[in-house]
């Protein structure tokens, strides 16, 4: 990720233009607010290089993980979900950049509570079985960590009661069978994460995402098919760093240019 204000309009302030996948596509990010970086190319380094469907980005922040998938994936379409209004801003503005025009021409933004059920959801337009897959990076912190002042960075990184419950059901409503879900979250939530699953989705395979090859894990991917009895199975960690910085896989997987399980 890196910044090039020069290649396009000017951005109002509070504001960064930040380019992803070697400047493939731009997002609009708060300075002061949630930002995306490594954990949204992770999440969508999880799909199939050869993902060719539509899939929704539940709770898509100004859209990085979504973005992501249209710029590996170039048959794919993507809906963002999102239910923040500075969000939502941000994604609009990220969409309506010419930088992204080729990739936002298969992308749709709705304004929706990943939460919703029944008639509501559909009529938001997340309607039953109407996606390939689901991806989701739902906010991580337990609500007895210490919060952020910042609104946005707190309605971003705190972990409501249930989170993972209903943002899973979300995600087995609206994924036809056979489809996909694709998530990352802290080692501490996989516990929550697999009772959600339940029966919904199996098949899981699980990535341990770790700093540095002495350190512990920070953070878990996860992809599932929706229906599946297959077992659960976790392959080989993916470590990040060494001494000299980020390891050639990490930067790969970074800047779009390989697949998280290797397909």
């Amino acid at each position: 990720m890196h910044t090039d204000p020069a290649a396009h309009p000017p951005i109002d302030a509070g504001f960064s233009l930040d380019a992803f996948h070697r400047g493939r596509f731009h997002l609009v990010q708060p300075v002061g607010g949630h930002r995306s970086g490594l954990d949204a190319m992770l999440l969508a380094a999880a799909l199939p290089t050869d993902f060719s469907g539509h899939a929704a980005d539940l709770g898509a922040g100004a859209g990085a993980a979504g973005l992501a998938v249209l710029s590996r994936c170039p048959q794919a379409r993507i809906t963002l979900v999102e239910r923040d209004p500075a969000m939502l801003d941000c994604a609009r503005r990220t969409l309506s950049l010419s930088h992204n025009r080729p990739l936002a021409e298969r992308a749709t933004l709705i304004d929706a509570d990943v939460a919703l059920t029944g008639p509501a959801r559909s009529a938001a337009g997340l309607t039953d079985a109407g996606f390939d897959f689901a991806l989701m990076n739902p906010p991580f912190n337990d609500g007895a960590d210490r919060a952020t002042p910042d609104p946005l960075r707190r309605s971003a990184h705190v972990m409501e009661d249930g989170l993972f419950e209903a943002w899973i059901r979300t995600a087995a409503a609206i994924v036809r069978p056979g489809g996909g879900l694709a998530l990352i979250a802290r080692p501490e939530s996989l516990g929550g994460v697999l009772a959600a699953l339940g029966r919904r989705f199996g098949g899981a395979r699980i990535v341990l995402v770790h700093p540095s090859a002495d350190q512990k894990a920070i953070r878990f991917v996860l992809r599932a098919s929706k229906g599946s009895r297959a077992r659960l199975a976790f392959v080989p960690a993916l470590v990040l760093n060494d001494a000299a910085g980020p390891l050639p896989r990490t930067q790969a997987l970074s800047n779009g240019a390989a697949a998280l399980f290797d397909d």
